[in-house]
């Protein structure tokens, strides 16, 4: 590339890692993130498998240990709270539902974004407008920056992506939908977890969770069922939070003090779960990145790792070929199979999360008893091990052992 200047839309996980990786190639990155800072707290995500290892090659790990939530594992309770199965943290060796390092995505996102600097200038508080490619790079239209021009442009900017919008086309033709709507928010709502991660299920597909956060008193809470589309405005926060109290009114546990909660909750975010599948992640000089070309929905538990995994091939692959067409084809055939394992829903996939009955309720609850048990350990031994499954390639990368 002659052109060394790499656009890269997105400040959450996959784009500052990214930036990070590209940075120590000798690339001139510019990130650009529609809010106007990196983004605090958050709900947790998991360092597995392949991603664990990206974060210990960047030299990330300890830090991310010393800001780990502590969770014992994860606990399913009827309505009166009494646990119906658990699955401890060191279950399949740390790697199964809760995994040895979790942390708030806030807290992940802040160690990356600290990493990529100084080297890495950031664009807060705007966004992706237009792209005009040509043979020699693409011109940059921004909401509210200047014009520039960029050799390469990557959208790490999540499911929604605004890159891949611009540069593939609608996102119906790209987002495959769970029939799943997930709400997740912060509070401090008094609640003796005992350092589980909580779950509880409601017939007619209801599922009710409270982990604990990372700061004393603090819970994440979520909320999600199982539906077919619902039309609602993605900005109108109000009626989103109308949403969730209608579906969960009457629902037993904790339900109601949680939606009492969430009314004043300032972290609110609702979205539906769905795959993001396409045949390709690259057009021209503009190529795809984390959810934005293969979101694998919380179901999997492998977003975090795919973004971490996904940003240090594509940076090898740049750094390591004389053209982006060849670097591209690379970040393609690397990372192909890993993706296609890892979008694979673990058994009984939405209907397994949030069961629509009494009975599948109970079936799931002796399904989670089980887990550790042959034949159950196998079948979710190889699911959890996706996180591994790929040979990471030793780039000509300045990495941090």
């Amino acid at each position: 590339m002659q052109n060394t200047d790499i656009l890269v839309s997105g400040g959450g996980v996959a784009g500052p890692a990214l930036a990070y990786w590209l940075g120590r190639a000798g690339f001139s990155v510019t990130v650009v993130e529609r809010a106007p800072a990196p983004r605090p707290g958050g709900q947790t995500v998991d360092l597995r498998g392949a991603g664990r290892t990206v974060a210990a090659r960047m030299g990330l790990l300890d830090r991310a240990r010393e800001v780990a939530v502590d969770q014992r594992g994860v606990a399913l309770v009827d309505g009166k709270g009494r646990f119906t199965a658990t699955l401890p943290v060191d279950a399949f060796g740390g790697e199964g539902i809760v995994s040895e390092i979790e942390i708030l995505r806030g807290d992940l996102a802040d160690l990356l974004y600290q990493a990529s600097l100084p080297g890495t200038e950031y664009l807060f508080d705007d966004t992706v407008t237009a792209l005009r490619q040509d043979d020699d790079g693409v011109t940059v239209t921004f909401e509210k920056s200047p014009p520039r021009r960029f050799g390469l442009v990557v959208g790490a900017d999540g499911p929604h992506s605004a890159v891949r919008a611009l540069a593939f086309g609608p996102e119906a033709e790209f987002v495959r939908p769970l029939g799943l709507y997930t709400s997740w928010f912060t509070t401090t709502l008094p609640m003796d977890l005992g350092g589980w991660y909580q779950m509880y299920n409601a017939p007619g597909g209801l599922v009710v969770s409270a982990r604990p956060g990372r700061l004393p008193g603090e819970i994440k809470a979520g909320l999600s069922f199982r539906s077919g589309p619902i039309a609602y405005d993605r900005r109108d926060v109000a009626a989103q939070k109308q949403i969730i109290a209608d579906r969960f009114a009457g629902a037993g546990w904790e339900t109601p003090r949680l939606l009492a909660a969430m009314a004043d909750a300032p972290d609110f975010f609702f979205d539906p779960m769905g795959q993001v599948r396409l045949d390709r992640w690259s057009r021209g000089r503009v190529a795809l990145l984390g959810d934005a070309g293969y979101c694998a929905t919380p179901l999997t538990g492998l977003g975090t790792s795919l973004a971490l995994v996904g940003a240090y091939v594509l940076a090898g692959e740049l750094a390591a070929a004389d053209d982006h067409r060849v670097a591209l084809r690379g970040y393609e055939r690397v990372m192909r199979p890993y993706v296609t394992e890892a979008q694979k829903l673990p058994p009984g996939g939405a209907g397994g999360f949030a069961p629509s009955t009494a009975l599948a309720i109970r079936l799931r609850a002796a399904s989670m008893r089980s887990m550790t048990r042959w034949p159950m350990r196998g079948i979710l031994a190889a699911q959890f091990a996706k996180a591994g499954n790929i040979a990471l390639p030793d780039y000509p990368l300045p990495a941090v052992r």
